[in-house]
């Protein structure tokens, strides 16, 4: 299975925002031409997750809107992928689906998911799927691949790839 983590686009800075609260931070102009950017890179890469999961947070949920509105992958919320969730948590729950949603599955199609969240979180959880000792750091709108292996629940880092790189 392919697992695809993005990092959401810019977002307005704290100081724009007076005082509301974290997860209310909208997306910048910059921040959706990223996002836009990386939706011609997936369209122009072939990918089309059978599921995305987005966290709850505002830059978050315009970012996926962006990214997926030509696709045609069920989306789900999940509240415990925030900047400050917890890898191991979200890995537990990426094997949990795999396993529920593996039969459903033809064999010799590839499945892939995407997952849109926050820095520090993406870092975290590629370093948890990867077993790997190095988190990468993400460019806003960012995107990493991961090979992933269901039966061993470990994935190989494939590539990772931002806007900035498609300049």
């Amino acid at each position: 299975m392919q697992v695809f983590i993005m990092r959401h686009g810019e977002a307005q800075s704290f100081v724009e925002l007076a005082g509301c609260d974290d997860s209310q931070r909208a997306l910048t102009k910059q921040g959706e031409l990223e996002a836009k950017m990386m939706a011609d890179w997936l369209r122009n890469m072939k990918i089309s997750p059978s599921q995305v999961f987005v966290s709850p947070y505002v830059r978050a949920q315009q970012t996926t809107a962006i990214v997926t509105a030509a696709m045609q992958a069920p989306i789900s919320t999940l509240d415990f992928i925030t900047p400050s969730g917890d890898a191991k948590q979200v890995h537990d729950f990426i094997d949990g689906w795999c396993s529920e949603n593996s039969s459903k599955v033809n064999k010799q199609e590839q499945q892939s998911i995407l997952l849109v969240s926050h820095m520090p979180l993406v870092s975290y959880l590629v370093a948890e799927l990867t077993r790997s000792e190095n988190a990468p750091i993400f460019a806003t709108a960012g995107i990493v691949q991961i090979d992933y292996d269901v039966e061993t629940m470990q994935g190989q880092f494939i590539r990772m790839m931002s806007p900035l790189e498609l300049c």
